[in-house]
């Protein structure tokens, strides 16, 4: 399983206990504030308050509650937060348009499913208005976001594995439970960052 972890699933008994048969690779939204967080390090806004859109999913909890939390988060760092509902990666050139209208700084690839699947979509009509794109999924850089810091969906999918070719080879259960993801990584896209002209901390790593 690569999932939240089973508190923000909801899926903890009366006493608090994840179910028996809960296995996999979890995590929680804090990589989510440091990914948020470095954008007004990064960027200056093109007016007096940095102005940052999103959108989000309201089907999926994961991204409904991540888009709770950068609203908590934006107003901690003075940051006017745009965010647009999309239901169906069908909508997505539409929606985008419609953030980039409202003359957004920049634009935060929330970690939801309908983001990944529309990705190219939502780049190709942020670049056409020089808007940087920055996320919290390592893969999204690949993909052309200027930076992430967080989990790699690859290798969050290859610690699940590892859980489940345990079992596969011992047929026990034994020792297996649900985990933090253990690797996060703080990287850029060397593309991204020459075409936007933003200096990168050191501690990031240029994608491959």
């Amino acid at each position: 399983m690569v999932s939240p972890t089973p508190e923000r699933m909801k899926v903890l008994d009366d006493k608090g206990n994840a179910p028996s048969n809960l296995f996999g690779a979890v995590e929680d939204l804090q990589y989510i504030d440091t990914s948020f967080s470095i954008i007004p390090k990064l960027l200056k806004p093109k007016a007096d308050k940095l102005v940052i859109g999103m959108i989000y999913n309201q089907s999926e909890p994961q991204s409904a509650d991540a888009m709770e939390r950068i609203k908590t988060l934006a107003d901690k760092l003075n940051v006017t937060l745009i965010a647009l509902p999309l239901n169906s990666s069908a909508d997505a050139q539409l929606v985008t348009q419609s953030l980039l209208s409202k003359n957004i700084d920049a634009f935060f690839a929330n970690p939801d499913n309908t983001v990944f699947a529309s990705f190219e979509t939502i780049l190709k009509n942020c670049d056409q208005h020089n808007v940087p794109i920055f996320t919290s999924e390592a893969g999204l850089v690949q993909r052309g976001a200027v930076a992430a810091f967080g989990a790699d969906i690859y290798q969050w999918g290859y610690q699940a594995g590892e859980q489940a070719a345990q079992y596969l080879k011992t047929g026990k259960t034994d020792g297996l439970k649900p985990e933090m993801v253990k690797i996060r990584k703080r990287v850029y896209n060397p593309a991204a960052v020459k075409k936007y002209n933003i200096a990168i901390p050191t501690n990031f790593e240029a994608v491959k």
